[in-house]
């Protein structure tokens, strides 16, 4: 029987475990153990709901007797090679946006910003780079031209867990054909993105056109988060929208 680890955390980390217990009889596999972070409280409590080992460090991970297949899904630590290698098939990650054209963070807004028509979801393998690894498998789909952050992230989370549950059984039979990012260069463009650059396209310039502010506020106006904000006279103004 296979052994296979989840890394995760998040809402939509929490989804794609309740997918891979509930798949594991029919699949035939064990979830070996689960690694999470402060925001998968409610990670935890499923493996202690469902009896399924938590594992509190890489440092134990690497210290499991087996590992077949190891999957990430919005893993908050950067994982070196000696830990992508531990998995003897291999280790994938969830990225919730299409590569190669948004790799790194803020996809969702700068898709908005440069006005893209379709978006996706991508399944890769891991490797050192940042989401540079071949491609698994894929959805892509229209987006609407007024779409704002927070619903092409809940479009995009949908449609992530559709391609999970897709892509899961192959991960677990082996049977894909991983594709190399490079082969796509020719038609799709690429790019990264840092978390830290979020704060850079919230603020608006007032002086933009009209069509670029609102852009920039659909693109980064996120209820939980900081707002989009402008500079009046040294003075920072968060814009705050009513529903």
């Amino acid at each position: 029987m296979k052994q296979v680890v989840f890394l995760g955390s998040k809402e939509i980390g929490l989804k794609c475990l309740d997918i891979l217990n509930q798949k594991s009889k029919d699949l035939n596999y064990e979830i070996a153990g689960v690694l999470t972070n402060s925001r998968g409280k409610k990670i935890i409590d499923f493996c202690k709901n469902n009896n399924i080992r938590l594992i509190s460090s890489l440092n134990e991970y690497l210290n499991l007797p087996k590992v077949d297949l190891a999957i990430s899904v919005q893993y908050h630590e950067i994982l070196k090679k000696i830990h992508i290698d531990k998995a003897d098939e291999i280790t994938v990650n969830l990225h919730m946006a299409p590569l190669p054209e948004y790799r790194g963070c803020n996809q969702f807004s700068y898709a908005i910003i440069e006005g893209v028509k379709e978006f996706g979801t991508t399944i890769h393998v891991l490797e050192e780079g940042i989401d540079s690894g071949s491609i698994i498998s894929e959805k892509r789909f229209g987006i609407s031209d007024d779409i704002w952050v927070d619903e092409l992230y809940n479009l995009t989370f949908e449609k992530s867990i559709e391609l999970f549950k897709e892509t899961l059984p192959k991960l677990i039979t082996g049977d894909f054909n991983p594709i190399p990012q490079s082969d796509y260069l020719s038609f799709r463009k690429t790019a990264i993105h840092f978390r830290k650059e979020i704060n850079d396209i919230k603020q608006i310039d007032l002086d933009w056109p009209k069509e670029k502010i609102e852009k920039h506020i659909r693109a980064t106006y996120m209820p939980g988060f900081k707002p989009p904000y402008f500079i009046i006279n040294n003075r920072k103004v968060e814009l705050n929208l009513l529903d």
